[in-house]
């Protein structure tokens, strides 16, 4: 087995893309990790605005809660819907182009693109930031951690959807367990103390109020806290991966996914009330996480604690594999259209769109070294791309099922059309709420990235255009080619294929006499006594040693001296035996064609001779 093998599995053919389609069982480590996650991030958000509030902040973050776990409601059966009428995958990008046309397509697109990225990049500096909370040592090293995190989750995922699935099987329902008992045990200890338990170990000490709740407050808390909504989608995206009944299997995992997380922050909002558990400041040294201080009020701080944050430190750094799972998905859904490089649609050694998952971790490293890695920092620009998403994506539900008709149609058009409207609401909540603190820069990058792929759609249209061929040969164009051949060391390729061949010497070394001998002796003359017509030997002088430039020049102008020949020019290449001597020879081969293709035109063409060792 070759390192390549080991580390990223051997090939699968495309017969066997069945094998690699999942079942529930994977379908929420690989499309649920998202969701689950956000609950770690997603009350801490809103935690954190709460702390000028003190002890009353804490108070209000049921309400909030509440109010997400109904639009989250709302989301789950307008998805429910968009899988069956999807059964190939309808994502906010399909739905919203068939539907709403190009425009709110691209929308969409550049919205989910922009959610994929900042869901990996949240997701693992949530993971970092609960590992420094247990340890805080290592608070200094956050970004380097973020970093290792992105590089193992890159190497799981390059085996394939099936692999990644069950690498993160154990991880998941270890937090999933371990969360669900934690809520289960501390609501139990809170209605036997009639709602005033007696933590464990107690959270840090509340802060004095400094700021009074206002309405502009509550809106950046429940925008801040509609973060653990986003990866809602990734399951209607990613219908095709799973196996037969592929939309029951589907729905079901989207069902448990959305149950787990509703669960969740329920719990999580209703205990923080009860043991007054509150946000602390990320960049203070005593810094401590929500669920870091919640398993310490109900479990203490013995080896379940520890179970517990390592459970919750592998999920949340984890979570980035809902992207790793539809990023790739999405742009070839986008290139299919051409509206992104047709390299999107390629389809690597394991079944997976490659350059996807390339584009994916190279952005998200940016992200995470931008801003140090650092949750907080990056939650402003959340949220923002998954709402309009949904919001595009339900509306263009709606339209769907009135084209449709039939029964039922006007119940699935009133469900869908409510998830608008609410998601809709939402989104001016989060962008206005969030434009201040850094949601400006998502504001920008989406009509940014929209006119990036207008522009690549263009190019293909013109492309297009202009090598579609649907008309007769001109025979009468049909000529031999001048073919001017570079005079280094001959070749007889030349003569096979025109009685027109021009050999060209630059004299940058002044050795004009040794080349015309060489010529005379092995060229010429052999020609000669063959009666063919000997090719002609042009010198370019070059003063100051300089050959390719010259080269050039010449060739551009016997094209413009012959408006009715094709111009081939051979260019010989040396080919070694291994790769490591390359570095030992000149590559003026290779600059050569590389100044022809940006100088030239559609009349000069390249032919390469290679000579072999």
């Amino acid at each position: 087995m070759s390192l390549l093998q080991f580390v990223a599995g051997k090939p699968l053919a495309t017969s066997e893309e069945r094998a690699e389609h999942i079942g529930p069982i994977s379908g929420i480590p690989v499309f649920g990790l998202d969701a689950l996650s956000s609950a770690a991030y997603g009350p801490e958000a809103a935690l954190t605005l709460l702390i000028p509030l003190g002890m009353a902040g804490v108070a209000h973050i049921v309400p909030i809660s509440f109010a997400i776990i109904a639009l989250l409601a709302i989301v789950f059966f307008s998805y429910c819907q968009t899988i069956d009428a999807y059964p190939n995958g309808g994502g906010s990008y399909t739905v919203a182009s068939e539907n709403l046309g190009d425009t709110a397509g691209l929308f969409a697109a550049a919205a989910l693109m922009i959610d994929y990225i900042l869901n990996a990049a949240v997701g693992i500096s949530a993971g970092v930031e609960a590992l420094t909370s247990a340890f805080p040592s290592l608070l200094p090293h956050t970004l380097a951690f973020c970093l290792l995190i992105l590089a193992i989750l890159t190497l799981i995922n390059i085996r394939g959807t099936k692999d990644s699935g069950a690498a993160f099987l154990i991880p998941t329902y270890m937090f999933i367990g371990t969360l669900l008992f934690v809520i289960g045990l501390g609501a139990f200890r809170v209605i036997a103390a009639h709602g005033h338990p007696v933590p464990v170990i107690a959270p840090p000490q509340l802060p004095a109020a400094t700021s009074m709740l206002s309405l502009w407050l509550l809106a950046k808390v429940f925008s801040s806290g509609c973060t653990a909504m986003t990866g809602v989608e990734a399951v209607s995206n990613g219908v095709s991966a799973f196996r037969e009944p592929t939309q029951t299997n589907a729905k079901r995992t989207l069902t448990i996914i959305i149950v787990l997380l509703m669960v969740f922050l329920a719990g999580i909002a209703l205990l923080c009330r009860a043991y007054n558990i509150a946000a602390t400041d990320p960049a203070s040294a005593g810094y401590q996480s929500i669920l870091s201080q919640l398993i310490s009020a109900v479990m203490g701080r013995g080896w379940f604690y520890y179970v517990g944050s390592a459970s919750i430190l592998a999920v949340l750094a984890l979570s980035a594999n809902t992207s790793y799972a539809d990023f790739p998905r999405l742009t070839r859904a986008i290139a299919m259209r051409d509206y992104l490089p047709h390299v999107f649609k390629i389809r690597g050694r394991r079944l997976l769109y490659s350059h996807g998952i390339v584009a994916l971790v190279g952005f998200t490293a940016l992200l995470l070294i931008a801003f140090g890695g650092i949750t907080d920092r990056l939650i402003p620009l959340f949220a923002i791309g998954a709402f309009l998403a949904f919001t595009l994506s339900q509306a263009g539900m709606v339209l769907h099922w009135k084209r449709e008709g039939g029964k039922g149609s006007t119940r699935r058009m009133i469900v869908n059309g409510i998830g608008a409207v609410a998601t809709g609401i939402t989104l001016v909540v989060v962008l206005v709420a969030k434009f201040t603190d850094g949601a400006w820069i998502t504001a920008i990058l989406i009509p940014a990235l929209i006119f990036l792929m207008i522009a690549v759609k263009r190019h293909y249209t013109g492309v297009d255009d202009k090598i579609l061929i649907d008309r007769p040969m001109h025979i009468g164009t049909l000529t031999q080619p001048l073919v001017i051949v570079p005079l280094d060391r001959w070749s007889r390729f030349a003569m096979k294929l025109s009685d027109q061949v021009q050999a060209v010497h630059v004299d940058a070394e002044e050795c004009r006499d040794e080349v015309e001998a060489m010529w005379q002796r092995n060229v010429a003359a052999p020609i000669d006594e063959a009666n063919r017509v000997v090719p002609e030997l042009v010198f370019l002088p070059s003063p100051f040693r300089f050959v390719l430039m010259p080269l050039v020049d010449h060739i551009l102008q016997v094209e413009r001296d012959h408006p009715e020949r094709q111009i081939a020019v051979l260019v010989p290449e040396l080919v070694v035996k291994h790769w490591w001597q390359t570095p030992l020879h000149n590559q003026r081969s290779q600059v050569l064609k590389l100044l022809l293709l940006v100088r030239g035109n559609q009349r000069i063409m390249v032919i390469n001779i290679p000579w072999y060792l």
